[in-house]
């Protein structure tokens, strides 16, 4: 059976719940709560953490369900959408992560039996996502200190528990220990710019930049990569520029450059480089490819009006 194909089961759900993603190892009760309201509208998939989840959307996909629900957090989601991008089948979202950009981004609630019926009586809308070397993320991917945060924040999770205070704590560390800014060459529309920085982001969530008040969301609206570029001022600089990002007072120009473009190519003094995709580490060669997915993922919005009338 093809991936795209339709059973009898295009009606119903399949919900993938990773149960080591963001608050759900302690969300038993809200996950159940959750699969009561779909009712019998849904089959549940339970991921062990270091479980494949792209193995449990293919084995959906292939039995002919036309929604799949990622229940987790955003690599989580990203690692279904992986799976789902090109097919007719639907990606939903439980919001189960820390920080759940990417459904909060569709108007997910945060309710996880309000999401469901936001995923019930929702509408199906395309989506572009965007690619680096042949991976897809959905919200960002960026190289320098970033990644270095992701690592710290593992380390702090399994002593405190995967809470936000702990997230941020993580970076306040990082950003302290901080001190080996990149060397970087980013080519787009023609040109080739050169930069001595701790951090490249590109931004594929307009949600995620509107959250924290930076400018470029509107680029990504209109179907851009916002790419930020961070000077390099050391590790107080970087302090400085987390302070004003936590409050929403960082500003393009002063705090960090700007580029909005479709595509780019990013080059290191390096062969491979670690990026910080949608929350997860990867290797991947240099160069770093970027390029833009028009409408490669269908995805349920909630419709509120609907979902309260329900």
């Amino acid at each position: 059976m093809s991936r795209s194909a339709v059973s009898d089961n295009s009606a119903r759900y399949c919900v993938i719940c990773n149960t080591g993603s963001g608050r759900n190892s302690r969300e038993t009760e809200a996950i159940e709560a959750a699969m009561a309201t779909f009712g019998d509208a849904a089959t549940i998939t339970r991921i062990k953490k270091g479980s494949d989840i792209t193995k449990a959307a293919k084995a959906a996909v292939d039995a002919g369900y036309g929604t799949v629900v990622a229940a987790g957090g955003d690599g989580t989601i990203m690692a279904v959408a992986s799976v789902l991008a090109g097919t007719d089948v639907r990606l939903a979202v439980l919001p189960m992560g820390t920080f759940n950009f990417f459904s909060r981004g569709l108007g997910m609630p945060d309710d996880l039996a309000e999401a469901v019926a936001g995923i019930m009586h929702g509408t199906t809308a395309p989506l572009s996502l965007g690619e680096i070397n042949g991976r897809l993320f959905l919200n960002n991917a960026s190289i320098g200190v970033y990644p270095a945060i992701l690592q710290e924040r593992e380390t702090v999770y399994k002593r405190f528990g995967r809470f936000r205070l702990a997230a941020h704590w993580s970076a306040i560390k990082t950003f302290i220990r901080f001190q080996r800014p990149l060397h970087v060459e980013i080519d787009t529309q023609g040109q080739t710019r050169r930069y001595r920085t701790p951090l490249v982001f590109v931004a594929r969530s307009a949600f995620q930049l509107d959250f924290f008040g930076i400018d470029g969301a509107e680029a990504v609206r209109d179907g851009k990569f916002a790419v930020y570029i961070s000077p390099d001022q050391g590790r107080w600089g970087l302090l400085k520029q987390a302070w004003r990002l936590t409050r929403g007072k960082m500003e393009v120009g002063r705090d960090v450059e700007l580029l909005c473009v479709d595509a780019l190519t990013i080059r290191t003094r390096k062969l491979r480089q670690t990026v910080a995709c949608d929350g997860e580490k990867l290797r991947l060669d240099i160069p770093l490819e970027f390029r833009l997915r028009q409408n490669i993922l269908k995805v349920v919005c909630p419709n509120v009006a609907k979902a309260a009338a329900a």
